[in-house]
This record gives C-alpha cells, structure tokens and sequence, in this order.
C-alpha cells in the first residue's frame, strides 16, 4: 500500500488551520488541536456501528471467528478447536457481556487449559529424563510443551479480556485469577527457551510518590529476555516494549523474538492503569516516575557480575542504544517518553497511538461502535483513573493530552509514527499532528488500513529500527 501524504503543500495547510476540509472532501485537522471538521477516516466510517457489536453471535461470525482460525490477534498462540467450544457456548446463551463473570467462566470451565498444561508438564517430565546427549530430541520436547503452555495462556488471555487493572485495586477478581494463571503458565513455557530464557524481574520502583499518595508498589514487574551471547563491556542494545489496553507481557512473544533474532535484549513493561502496572492511572505525570525508575535500574543492571571484573563494569544494556516501542494504547506513553527522556533513547516507534484527538469529545461518542471487539470508552474511563465515562469524556481531553500539557512543544529523540488511515481507535489525525509540533518525526502510513496499520506495519517498523541501532553502533 501506498504511504499516506502528511503534507500536501501550503494550500491544505492553510486550509487545516481555518478548520476546512482537505480537497476532495476528505477531512482537515481543526488547527491548533480543535476538533476536526471532518475526521479523515471519513464521516460514513466515524457514524458507523461495526456488525460485531450487535452480541456475541455477532461478534464470532463477523470478527473473531476467521482471525481465531488463522491463530491471529487476539488468538495468536491459540488454536480454534481450543475456542470453539467457549463460542458455542457463549451463543447459546446469548451472553453478550465480556465483562462478565460468566464470560470469564466459560472458557475456564471447559477444561482445556487444565488438559494442555498437563500434557506440557508430561512432556517436559520426559524431557528431564532425557542424556543431555541427545539434543536435538530434547529442543523437540522442549518446542513440543511451549507450544501446550502458550496455547493455554491464550484460553486465558481471551478469558480476562478485555481489561484488567490493579491500581488503585483489582478491578475484577475473576478475570485477575485468569491474569495470575496465564503469567504461571507463560513462565513455564519461558524456562523452555533455553537459548533466550524469560526473566521475570521486580524492578524497584524508586521514583514512586510516597504510599499516602497512592502509588503503593515498590516494585514495576518486567520480563527480561537476553540474546545468544549477550556479553561484554558495552551490553547489547535492548527494546522496551510497551504495551496495550489488553495485550501485556505474555502476549508478546513474536514480536520479542524478532528482536533477539537481531541480537536486541527486550524488556517489556505494562503501562499505568494496565494489568500490574504500579503507576498512578490518574497522574498524567505518573509515567514519567516510572521510566525514570526503569532506566536507571536498566543502567545498572548485571545478569552475571563477573568476580575476576571490578563489580559493575560489565552491563547488560548498551545503555546508548535503547529503543521503545509502545503498542495501541502504549503508543501515547511512547510519544511521551520519546519527549520527556529524548537524551536517553536512540529512537521511539509509537504506533497506533493516541494523544489529542482520540480524547475529543466527539471522537469518544462515536468510538464504541468502532473495530474494538468491547466497549472502548468504559475500560480507558478507568484505565484513567475516572470513576465514570461521563467524567472520562469531559474532561480526559484538557489532563492527559500530550498537546494540551505542553509535551510536544519538547525536542524528541527520533521519533517513527505508524498507523492505518482507517483507525477507528487512535485516529489518523494524532499521527499528523505531530509532524506541526517539536522536532521532525518520521512516519509511515498505510491507506486504508484499520488500527495499528495492521497487517503491513511491522514491515516498516523493523528496518526502520535496525537503521536507528546501527546509525549508533560504537
């Protein structure tokens, strides 16, 4: 697909501040961040309900069941005969709530989980009884039983969708016991990839407000993952990836291997008001406590201190080669942090991300209707520390923009904005608005496209990346 064209010349961009629609008829940013005219999504696609929020039936048949059957988002490392069972179930009830206890019931109750989990454990008990000799049958055991254990984390990944939060407390008990068993089992399966094996780490949290204000953990839990061989006095270079709404650290496996494949150590993080994120959701400020607190254990951080070596002189983290990526709804901390930390990362990719306009009223009415399988607007009134979606869509847009406090005016680190034209969830118009503030950004947008660009955006970010760590190589 061809790329979108941010900047048609002085003419639309004359025509963009007065409020008016680009030639064509196609949309216009407001100017200086007011509410668009027309959205460039176009107004059919902005009014329109999508078929999949009539109810469950609905939802299987027109957006879930194809994606599910090809082991694509959000069924990736699942299967269907392992959800088609739950379906059925859910139509035949016509229980259409996914927030639901009972949604969180039926794909626990079938048992499937239960019985992957055992035949890995199985599996990994043979390969225990295995000489180390016979190594090629003991990676096949070892791919074998990953394989059941990520299957089981995805039944309980779709079991505690759509959204689950601990801060200031559990937002749903039942879903946060799925939470609790997709981690256990996901560590399972991490301790089989011998050559790149998940670290779960309590990173101390210590730039966090004190208890009475809030922000009660002491500790931001991440997964670690390292590359064949990363050693030696620089480190490697290294990936913070942060995530979404609904996707967190085991549900990202893929992408963490497409980084150590090119010899990047990745660290994952959840963003505030996600899963065990020990941020304060309502401070719009809250993140920057937490990456402070990230890097400076990032940069401090051995694996295997070395006794012969004077204690600390060899790193983990090639501190001056650090990337972020922020996934969706980590897209908008993305933008932030490639701002309010520009010194300290070579390049941020923000995609799919959200910084004005997705909190314009207008764009928050028609939002629920659009390609998110739930109800958008109640999960991020609480993901931001709103007690209501009435209060969330009045006043979310002056507290959190990046353009209403100040941000983007701040120089940026190299900055890759990606995403589709047609999102219906972060829209278009927050990649482009960055291009008229702060320092030069770089983007890449596929016409047509829904949220995150996807399927082709991956092809650009990954280039893109590589080209940003080799420009500071040595």
């Amino acid at each position: 697909m061809a790329p979108h064209q941010v900047d048609n010349g002085r003419q639309q961009q004359e025509q963009q501040k007065q409020g008016s629609s680009s030639a064509g008829g196609g949309g216009g940013l407001g100017g200086l961040g007011k509410t668009p005219r027309n959205w460039l999504m176009g107004n059919g696609a902005f009014e329109a309900r999508m078929p999949h929020h009539e109810g469950i039936k609905a939802l299987w048949e027109t957006k879930w069941k194809f994606p599910c059957s090809k082991s694509l988002y959000p069924f990736h490392d699942g299967l269907y005969e392992d959800f088609a069972p739950s379906f059925d179930a859910l139509i035949k009830a016509n229980l259409n709530d996914m927030t639901s206890p009972e949604w969180t019931r039926t794909f626990l109750s079938t048992g499937v989980a239960e019985q992957l989990i055992s035949e890995g454990d199985k599996i990994v008990a043979n390969h225990d009884q295995l000489p180390r000799i016979e190594a090629s049958k003991r990676d096949k055991l070892r791919e074998q039983a990953s394989a059941l254990y990520l299957r089981a984390c995805c039944i309980y990944r779709i079991a505690r969708f759509p959204y689950i939060t601990s801060f200031p407390t559990v937002n749903d008990q039942e879903k946060w016991n799925a939470w609790e068993k997709q981690k256990e089992v996901y560590l399972k399966a991490g301790k089989l990839w011998e050559d790149t094996p998940l670290q779960e780490i309590n990173v101390p949290f210590v730039k966090r407000k004190g208890e009475a204000q809030g922000e009660k953990k002491e500790s931001i839990p991440v997964y670690v993952r390292l590359p064949a061989g990363c050693r030696g006095d620089d480190g490697c270079p290294v990936v913070i990836l942060m995530t979404g709404l609904d996707g967190y650290r085991p549900d990202n496996t893929v992408r963490c291997n497409e980084f150590l494949s090119r010899g990047w150590a990745v660290v994952v993080v959840e963003i505030p008001g996600t899963a065990d994120c020990p941020a304060d959701s309502a401070d719009p400020e809250s993140p920057d406590r937490l990456w402070d607190s990230l890097l400076q254990w990032m940069d401090t951080y051995n694996q295997e201190p070395q006794p012969t070596r004077e204690e600390g002189s060899i790193k983990t983290f090639d501190m001056k080669r650090v990337m972020v990526w922020g996934l969706s709804a980590g897209g908008y901390y993305a933008v932030r942090i490639a701002h309010t930390h520009a010194r300290e990362l070579a390049g941020v990719v923000a995609q799919g991300a959200g910084v004005h306009y997705f909190y314009d009223q207008k764009w928050l009415e028609m939002v629920d209707g659009h390609e998110y399988p739930a109800q958008l607007t109640p999960a991020f009134a609480m993901k931001h520390g709103y007690n209501s979606v009435e209060e969330f869509k009045a006043g979310v847009q002056k507290k959190f923009s990046l353009l209403e406090n100040g941000i983007l005016d701040k120089p940026s680190t190299r900055l890759l904005l990606i995403n589709g034209t047609q999102d219906g969830l972060m829209p278009i118009e927050d990649s482009m608005m960055l291009m008229e503030y702060g320092s030069p950004k770089e983007a890449r947008f596929f016409t047509g496209a829904l949220h995150m660009g996807y399927p082709l955006a991956n092809s650009a970010v990954y280039p893109w990346m590589e080209s940003v760590m080799h420009s500071v190589r040595g």
